[in-house]
């Protein structure tokens, strides 16, 4: 699957922990805000669907922690797409910069509630559509 999106990013010293690393959890924010980024780069606004009455929501995450991350690194999200049923699969992946060390892997299934209803979405059906196969 190849990358569709990529976002750099640099690691502030609040996000690490006493280890001098950073604290598990903040890689969910990362990954968060690529998606988020991702949707705004698609003409999608998050916050304007919600206000529409549609919910995209975390149904399923998985995470596996490679290399971690310092104060001061800089590091690329990138994520890739793909539809399963009315699911949609982001796979994301973080890498270190600039030596592109996984530092990493993530598969976050997502699905959306409109109308408080799970359906699937004809407005991020066809934002996506050019990334489905």
């Amino acid at each position: 699957m190849a990358y569709v999106f990529d976002l750099t990013l640099k690691v502030r010293d609040y996000e690490c922990d006493l280890q001098g690393i950073v604290n598990n959890a903040n890689y969910q924010h990362y990954i968060e805000h690529t998606r988020h980024e991702f949707l705004l780069s698609q003409g999608v606004s998050f916050a304007d669907l919600h206000h529409r009455g549609i919910d995209a929501v975390v149904a399923r995450l998985q995470m596996s922690f490679k290399t971690p991350l310092r104060s001061g690194d800089e590091f690329v999200s990138r994520l890739a797409l793909r539809k399963e049923g009315i699911k949609y699969v982001f796979v994301q992946d973080i890498f270190r910069l600039p030596d592109m060390k996984p530092v990493l892997r993530s598969t976050v299934d997502t699905v959306c509630l409109v109308n408080g209803r799970l359906s699937d979405c004809e407005e991020l059906n066809t934002a996506f559509q050019q990334f489905f196969s």
